[in-house]
Formats: structure tokens, sequence, C-alpha cells
């Protein structure tokens, strides 16, 4: 029965699609030109070239059609950018004209999309919470008065390691990293760990946290056919239905909780003071005057826990493999904290903008393996010239950060990791009005506003890691025998996890 209906629908949608672009065609025909591209199949457009692996297959295609591409994925048109030049006329020069959001079907579970700062539009309720995290999260003022928590939560992740060092384990470095992000999130935002090294409950949340993210980034027939929504065939959205609501009860229960207490406090008198993250956003929603209600809060937060959790200890997985991967790399980064630090010294959050190599390290790392590949997709609010091409109204945009970071004409060597490429030069994390080689974390308005964050705490636990121990691969693997491959969803991950034994210095 329900190969039928699908077989019903696709007839009825050919014989549509057929007389709209007749009629498109007819009323259009001075119209400019759309990006060169593939020759779309009929109903299904670009799919069978783009295949299981989009990331390979568009940067392949775009060697063919140029650094600006169109393709239909689906009823979708789809224009991907693969230069920094095309890149700069997205994010800078039209910024505002293509920064709408096509949210993956699965983002729409639970009314996600409609509180999320991360896919609502532009907006007075998007400024808003981008106004709120600025303020009351990523500061400069309000990070540095919270490093002592992050402090903390590597100093934790430093002991777990040296026991894993002392037992001769086998450590996970991503699910170790992945707990200590957790846990300085937690901590940031609400003065409690959420799980503890090695625990079921730090499975756990990676699990439900990860399940999350892996579902926004499965090809999802209801992205390529919206028209088939309402079937939801895969149940993607089901599913994060069912993730984002334990995690939303999870965030309501720690909210809850905190109005109690500081109800509590006002009749007894309580010494107690929290005056975390929570306690400001709770003074921001319940004052009248504000934009912000209690849910939108909770999205935020979930919001925060997604990205934040799972680009963080991915990245630092990816760092620690590239350098045990190339152990001279390794040992230049080590000299130069040993040369900075000294050999029985401590290192500070603060100190991390003295490691150039390091930093160097990072970035290159960045290059090769950009957290989010495609970037989140942007969508145009309104007919744009682009270069010369048509970008039509709500066409999806994807900006592919990884082909530029491999663009030969960019940087030599790009395959090579190098990250003496980065030392004496000016190239930062996020485009400027001049430069937009370098964009893992997007630039424009749609900046990641957790970069500030997120660069502080994954520099800080690498040099941390590398400084108090040295890397052995288990089993007596090689590091040129290293698998280094990758899995693409919406975030970029190893497919085989990072395993080393720790040797502590």
């Amino acid at each position: 029965m329900y190969s039928f209906l699908l077989a019903i629908f696709f007839i009825i949608y050919t014989i549509y699609t057929y007389i709209h672009r007749r009629s498109s065609h007819h009323n259009n025909k001075s119209s400019r030109k759309l990006p060169p591209g593939p020759s779309p199949y009929p109903i299904i457009g670009n799919l069978l070239e783009i295949g299981s692996d989009p990331l390979l297959s568009l940067t392949n295609l775009s060697k063919t059609y140029g650094p600006i591409m169109s393709v239909k994925l689906g009823t979708r048109t789809a224009i991907v950018i693969s230069s920094t030049a095309a890149a700069k006329e997205v994010l800078h020069n039209n910024d505002l004209a293509l920064s709408g959001r096509i949210c993956p079907d699965s983002i729409r579970a639970v009314d996600h999309h409609v509180t999320s700062m991360a896919w609502i539009p532009i907006s007075s309720q998007w400024r808003a919470l981008r106004k709120a995290c600025n303020t009351n999260i990523f500061s400069s003022l309000r990070l540095d008065s919270t490093q002592l928590l992050r402090h903390k939560k590597v100093g934790d992740l430093l002991e777990f390691v040296e026991k894993c060092s002392r037992n001769g384990d086998v450590l996970d470095v991503g699910r170790a990293a992945f707990t200590t992000v957790l846990n300085s999130l937690s901590n940031t935002l609400f003065s409690l760990d959420f799980a503890e090294f090695g625990s079921g409950k730090s499975l756990e949340y990676q699990e439900l946290l990860k399940g999350m993210v892996d579902e926004a980034g499965v090809p999802n027939l209801v992205d390529a056919f919206p028209i088939l929504s309402f079937l939801d065939p895969q149940g993607v959205r089901k599913r994060t239905a069912d993730y984002y609501s334990k995690f939303l009860e999870l965030l309501d229960g720690i909210i809850e909780e905190r109005l109690r207490f500081n109800a509590l406090k006002k009749t007894m008198k309580l010494s107690k003071e929290y005056k975390d993250v929570l306690d400001s956003f709770i003074e921001l929603f319940q004052d009248e005057s504000s934009e912000l209600k209690r849910i939108d809060i909770q999205h935020l937060f979930l919001d925060l826990f997604i990205a934040g959790t799972d680009t963080s200890s991915s990245t630092l997985e990816w760092i620690m493999a590239e350098l045990i991967h190339n152990p001279e790399k390794m040992a230049k980064a080590k000299a130069e904290l040993e040369q900075i630090i000294g050999k029985n010294g401590k290192i500070e959050e603060h100190q991390v903008s003295n490691f150039p190599y390091l930093q160097a390290v990072v970035k290159e790392t960045l290059r090769l393996h950009a957290p989010a590949p495609f970037l989140l997709p942007h969508t145009a609010n309104e007919d744009v010239e682009l270069c010369g091409f048509l970008i039509p109204k709500d066409a999806q945009i994807l900006v592919n950060v990884w082909a530029m970071g491999r663009d030969p004409s960019i940087w030599d060597n790009p395959h090579v990791f190098t990250p003496e490429r980065f030392l004496d030069t000016e190239i930062d994390y996020r485009g400027s009005g001049r430069d937009f080689r370098f964009i893992p974390f997007s630039a424009g308005r749609r900046t990641c506003p957790g970069l500030p964050l997120a660069s502080r705490i994954v520099t800080f636990m690498l040099a941390s890691l590398l400084y108090h121990f040295d890397w052995k691969l288990p089993d007596g693997l090689k590091p040129e025998d290293m698998d280094m491959s990758q899995n693409y969803g919406i975030t970029l991950h190893k497919i085989q996890p990072l395993r080393v034994i720790p040797i502590k210095v």
C-alpha cells in the first residue's frame, strides 16, 4: 500500500513539474541564468550524481562546473559555493539577503525550528537570542569569570588520563573530550556536572546528543521532496523528537529546580548563591518586557549543547589524530610548550595565545577537518545576482568550506598537514571583509556565536594533554598506518574513534 501511494505521488508530481516548468519557461524567457551544473533527471534531480557521499561528489562536480554551481536536490534548487571569492559574495557582500535558513525536516521536531537561534530567520527574536548569548555567555568578561570552572574540568580530564596511564588502559580520546566539554558547558550554564568519565551517564548523553546531530545529517527523502513531510517515511523526525524531548525534559527540570531554589532563598534568606548563566537567563525570561520566553531559553540551551559538545570534542579528536599521525609535528608542539612553560609548570587557559605553533596546529586541523563542512545551509530571502548568475529566492546555499580548505590555488600542498602555513600570518577563524580563505565557523551574521568559548576550551585541553603526556598507539599500530577516514553528516567525524595509550611525562 505504501509503495503504491509513493508511485501515485511521483506520477502526479511528474505531471505537475512538467506543467510548472513549461509555464515558468514561457513567463520567464528573459530571466538571468542559474549557475552551471549537471543536468537534472526528472523528479530526482541530481541525487544520483551526489550519491551517499555528498561532500566528495559535490566537490568533484564543482571542479567541472565551477565555484558557483547549481544542482537539484529532488525538487529543491541548491547553489554550491566552492571558492573564497564566491563565499565572500554570499557571507559578506550579500549577507542579509542570503542569511535565511532551509531547515532539515528533522529540525522541525517539537517545533525546534520556531525557537532555535541557529535556524530561525534574522529577526527581532533572533537578535534578542544572539544578544543574550553574547552578553551572558560568550563575552570576554563572562568567559574570564568562568575560566576557573573550565580549569577544574580539564583537571578532572588529566586525572582520568593519568589513571589510564597508570593502568595501561587505552583511552578513547573523543569520548574523554566529550565528557570534558559537556561538563565544562554544564558548569558554565548551570553550575553542575552532567557526567563522569567512563560512566554510563556520560555515554548516555553522548549517544543522545550525537543522535540529534546524526539525524540532522541523514539523507532524508523529505528534505528532497517536502511534500512527503506529513508521512515522515524514514522516521527521522520522530526519532529526533524523541531525542529532543528527553533533553528538553532534562533542561526543564534544571530550570524548575532553580526557580524553586530562588523562591526558597527569598523566604528563608539562604546564603548560597549561584549567579551563573542560568540565573541571568531566568531574570531575562521573567522580565515582562523581554521578548524571550522560557521555552526560547530551553531551546537555546539545547542548541548550545548540540553544537558545543559535538564540534569541540570531534575537533580535539581530529587534532590529536593528526599530531599522532605526524610525529614530527607532535614533537614541535610539545617542544614549544616545554620551552614556554618549563618542565614542571602549570598551564592556564589565558596562556593559550602564547603558543603560536599550537594555535597553528588547531587552525591547520580545522582547515582539513572543518566541523561543519558545508556550514549550516543558507537560503536566499530574495532573488540575488551573484557573480553574474541568478540565485533564485528560496534556493538552498551550501558553502563548501571543506573543498575550499583543499583548494590548490589557495593552499600549497593542500592535502598535507602543515601547521607552519599558519605561522607569521594574520589568518584567523572568521572571515573578515578582505580574507575568506579560512572560515570553518562561517562569517557574517551567521558566524557561530560559541566560537570564543570553543577556541578556548579546545586549545586549553590540547595544550594540557600534550604537556603532561606522551601518546602511543595500541596493538603495535604505526602512525603511518592510522585510519584517517571521515564520516560525513551535518558535521565531520572520524570513522574509527581515536584510541591511544597515554604515557605520563
